[in-house]
């Protein structure tokens, strides 16, 4: 899955800016490169430069603002229960992703890394960019860990950048996309609960029921 906007709600980035004071500039930046408008990389690096200076405590308090989308829990309490595995990958931050592995049980996660040094972010990422064809390549590379064939892998994401990922995996699902992820995905969900997802791969409500119950 992917994270912003799909396991949390909102975008990471623009809740970091609201602490920087540059929250509008971000949305506009983010909004584009989300419709496709902008390359990922290039965006997420301006975007990132704007929080230079930040003080790291920041991203602590972000940690605490997040929201799972309604359904998240359910969904994956459910598939685990079922005997599948669950992945995040994110054009975010491993600050944020992390918590959310723990929160989750999740097997796999894969995000960028915000540089902090002396406590604050200096405005720069750390090792290689995630972005539209990496978020493809991490899929196949969970794949391989699980020793799970692609033809029978799910990807869930609602940008632009999901676009790779999500012709990658055997089942492309958009979710509250944009209408260029909507046209290019194998399907789509357009509402407010992630676990409708489940009733896409055959879960019965019974079988959501039970996990719930022991969850």
């Amino acid at each position: 899955m992917d994270v912003d906007s799909t396991l949390i709600q909102g975008e990471v980035i623009e809740l970091l800016a609201a602490h920087a004071g540059c929250e509008e500039e971000i949305a506009k930046v983010t909004e584009q490169a989300m419709r496709g408008e902008l390359d990922f990389e290039e965006s997420l690096r301006a975007r990132v430069a704007l929080l230079r200076g930040l003080d790291a405590s920041a991203i602590d308090s972000v940690r605490e603002e997040i929201e799972l989308t309604p359904g998240a829990r359910t969904l994956v309490r459910t598939l685990k229960r079922l005997g599948y595995e669950c992945g995040i990958v994110s054009g975010g931050f491993t600050q944020i992703t992390d918590s959310l592995v723990e929160l989750l049980d999740l097997d796999y996660s894969a995000a960028n890394t915000l540089e902090v040094v002396d406590g604050k972010l200096t405005g720069d990422l750390v090792g290689p960019i995630i972005d539209r064809k990496g978020k493809a390549t991490t899929l196949q590379r969970f794949a391989e860990e699980a020793g799970v064939p692609l033809t029978q892998t799910v990807a869930i994401g609602d940008g632009a950048n999901d676009l790779d990922m999500l012709q990658t995996a055997g089942l492309g699902v958009a979710f509250n996309a944009k209408p260029v992820v909507r046209e290019q995905a194998d399907t789509s969900v357009t509402v407010p609960y992630l676990d409708a997802i489940a009733f896409i791969l055959g879960i019965t409500r019974e079988e959501i029921e039970a996990a719930d119950l022991h969850g």
